[in-house]
């Protein structure tokens, strides 16, 4: 593809990644890959990718799989539409905040050595959630989860990147992505048969032979470990500051969109967060290119409107993937297996539609299927006005699914390659891990508001929907209007 934003030539199944993982929740992480120097290619290169492709399945089926599990939660425990909410932010805040530090980390200490301990950390998690005995244990494992995680995935791709090398490499990213896709994809079904057949415990109950199977790959057939010479401490500081900040703006946010609105309280932890964050800024301006957030990524007016938009967009998505279920075991009365796979159509047009962007997007440039396509995705959230629990899923659910699908499909695509175009080769690496950490704290505050909904029934249930799938419509129109005046084709 001649576009300067057209994929490098060394990883060609950049778009397909995009495309296909975006039901994983990792909008550009493949990119982390591309910046791992050529290593020569490992004595078993099937075993490894077979490695990271079962770790990095953790983390993808749990991202999705807990969402159609939040009405058997409830009931479980008791549990209001505030701590529901916790349930998903409190994996999504350290997955968000660690991601980069997690990554660098690996830099240093050896990346098959973060990996293991990632799994480990997140199978112990995992049996801790599925252990609980109450709420609050169970909040407890959702954060190690997302501790794990941000261990984990960061440092699987670079795995990938450092065994792999130039088409090679490329063959490896597509195929992780498209495993991590189809896993994705399957997972809220699968989980929902879990769920109705055994119990919504069962869901953390099965990462846990994955992860022995995954550790015993890891130390049989992934390389040493090989760490940094560098010796530059890791910006760990930052890491704490950026956790405390979303943590806080996020409780804020969580109380004021709750029944107790917008108390001094949540007026508080919102101040508190915003100074915690300022801090953070200040903090990676002062370490310059040693902080896990480099702030030069900033001198680039594309790459802001880019960061923009991946907030918007998937703060929109994050409310479907998580509000849609759950209005359908709740309003509709499905099944939670039938929840799960209500959702099906989303990955699978994604995964056919986002190929053929990328190659449109190599052709004309990013701007207009950026834009053109979170247009469509707010069509499709005015849609869901019409999802009131009582009509068929074919003629009100599906239609709503099919139109934020074929949206997301035209600008998930192209935004990676834009990413990485809008910054220097220096800091490629970086901007694609800033990237994927604002979609996930996109979703994490989008969440933050749906406490309100998830602890309403009936009638309050539709409604307390339809004004979400109104802010849906709104973020992916912000998303839009930033791709229009803030990305460039050329």
């Amino acid at each position: 593809m001649p576009s300067p934003y057209s994929l490098p030539q060394h990883c060609p199944y950049m778009h397909v990644d995009l495309g296909l993982n975006l039901f994983a929740q990792m909008p550009s992480d493949a990119a982390v890959a591309i910046s791992a120097a050529s290593k020569p290619i490992p004595r078993y290169p099937n075993l490894v990718l077979t490695t990271t492709v079962l770790a990095s399945s953790l983390a993808f089926v749990d991202g999705s799989v807990v969402n159609v599990g939040l009405s058997a939660i409830r009931s479980a425990f008791g549990a209001d539409g505030e701590t529901l909410q916790w349930v998903i932010n409190g994996y999504l805040l350290p997955l968000s905040a660690l991601m980069l530090l997690g990554g660098a980390a690996g830099d240093r200490f050896g990346r098959k050595r973060l990996f293991i301990s990632g799994i480990a950390i997140f199978a112990l998690a995992s049996a801790l959630c599925a252990a609980s005995t109450n709420i609050s244990s169970l909040l407890f494992g959702r954060a190690m989860e997302g501790i794990g995680a941000a261990i984990l995935l960061p440092n699987s791709l670079a795995i990938l990147g450092e065994a792999f090398a130039g088409a090679q490499r490329g063959r490896a990213v597509g195929i992780w992505a498209a495993m991590g896709a189809i896993i994705g994809a399957a997972g809220p079904v699968f989980g929902g048969w879990l769920i109705d057949a055994v119990s919504w415990r069962a869901i953390f109950l099965v990462n846990l032979p994955l992860a022995i199977v995954a550790i015993a790959l890891a130390f049989a057939f992934l390389e040493s470990p090989r760490p940094s010479t560098k010796r530059e401490p890791l910006d760990a500081f930052g890491g704490v500051l950026a956790t405390l900040g979303l943590g806080a703006l996020t409780w804020g946010l969580t109380i004021g969109a709750g029944r107790a609105g917008w108390t001094p309280d949540a007026a508080m932890g919102i101040a508190a967060g915003i100074a915690l964050l300022l801090g953070f800024a200040w903090l990676e301006g002062v370490r310059g290119d040693r902080a896990m957030m480099p702030m030069a990524l900033f001198g680039s007016r594309m790459f802001v409107g880019l960061s923009l938009l991946t907030f918007f967009l998937y703060g929109a998505l994050g409310g479907l993937q998580i509000l849609l279920p759950y209005l359908l075991i709740m309003s509709a009365h499905y099944s939670t297996a039938a929840a799960g796979a209500a959702l099906l159509p989303f990955p699978l047009i994604i995964a056919v539609a986002s190929p053929l962007m990328g190659r449109v997007a190599g052709r004309i440039g990013p701007r207009r299927p950026l834009a053109i396509g979170s247009l469509v995705t707010a069509c499709g959230y005015c849609l869901m006005l019409r999802i009131d629990g009582t009509g068929s899923y074919w003629t009100t659910v599906l239609p709503a699914i099919l139109v934020v699908s074929l949206g997301m499909a035209g600008a998930v695509a192209p935004l990676t390659t834009a990413v990485l175009a809008s910054v220097d080769a220096a800091h490629t690496g970086s901007a694609s891990g800033f990237n994927t950490a604002v979609s996930r704290t996109g979703w994490l505050i989008a969440t933050a508001f749906l406490g309100t909904v998830l602890g309403a029934t009936g009638p309050q249930l539709i409604i307390g929907s339809h004004v979400a799938a109104l802010a849906g419509a709104a973020m992916a129109s912000a998303a839009s209007a930033s791709a229009w005046l803030l990305v460039k084709d050329r």
